[in-house]
């Protein structure tokens, strides 16, 4: 049995030996990823967190899972404290780059030798953002980054982790700190993880102001960003924007005049 196969059928038998009918919320934690790996006959993984990370970040949950939830709605599994999680129901609002958006082009600053061996994942991502300033291109404030990977823990939530944290300041004099998720390849963007980057401002960074960003690679090279912000329970796109990273001459004029005339637009 693969390992996907293998984390399909565990967490599946999670599901639904815990589900009651109407429940919106179903808790577990990691001995029951060993119980339940045991009694399938299975050799329980021996990265128990990955069993869950892989639902929450990479995976779609089985279809028996996603079956059980109402029209609208879908499940996802959020932390509930160190080693405990729960199956819940949100809104089915999907976090993914809307293909009909223009493509802005910026000169591309990436160091050469960055880009001769970069790797198309999430750090290449965040390299080429960094670089670049997307973050100070989109949000329109100075951004400087502050911590790669950050690991820490959050009341209720347990250990959660950054990709980047930027902080930042606009013109009034005002200070940000930009929580930033990547997400390259076949991987997608998570509620979850903006949920924990929002609670990570807020107990850790508390007297800033967050401002939530998702990056996400595309077709193409092309680099999404999104500003999330979180309304009652969801998660929802604030803005969204497309760029493109291309040599200094393949910026035209009839490109400067475009993007002159979206200004005029609106303004």
């Amino acid at each position: 049995m693969t390992p996907s196969n293998r984390y399909s059928a565990i967490i599946e038998s999670i599901f639904h030996a815990k589900h009651e009918l109407g429940g919106r919320e179903v808790p577990f934690n990691r001995d029951d990823i060993t119980a339940l790996a045991s009694k399938l006959n299975i050799v329980p993984p021996a990265n128990l967190g990955d069993v869950v990370y892989s639902f929450r970040y990479r995976n779609d949950l089985p279809a028996s899972i996603l079956a059980k939830a109402p029209k609208g709605e879908t499940w996802i599994i959020r932390p509930a404290g160190r080693g405990k999680y729960r199956f819940e129901l949100v809104a089915d609002v999907p976090l993914a780059p809307n293909l009909t958006l223009a493509v802005t082009k910026i000169p591309d600053a990436t160091p050469g030798i960055i880009s001769k061996y970069a790797f198309s994942d999430e750090q290449s991502l965040l390299a080429r953002v960094r670089y670049n300033r997307l973050i100070d291109v989109f949000l329109g404030i100075a951004c400087y980054s502050l911590q790669n990977h950050l690991r820490t823990t959050v009341a209720g939530m347990g250990q959660v982790e950054t990709d980047e944290i930027y902080v930042g300041v606009d013109k009034s004099g005002s200070h940000y700190v930009v929580p930033v998720q990547a997400k390259g390849g076949s991987d997608k963007l998570s509620r979850v993880q903006i949920e924990q980057d929002i609670a990570v401002c807020v107990e850790k960074l508390p007297s800033l102001i967050c401002r939530p960003i998702g990056a996400q690679f595309m077709k193409d090279g092309l680099i999404a960003l999104f500003e999330f912000e979180q309304q009652g329970e969801d998660i929802r796109v604030a803005s969204e924007k497309h760029y493109q990273l291309v040599p200094p001459e393949s910026v035209t004029d009839e490109d400067l005049l475009g993007y002159r005339q979206r200004l005029s637009d609106r303004t």
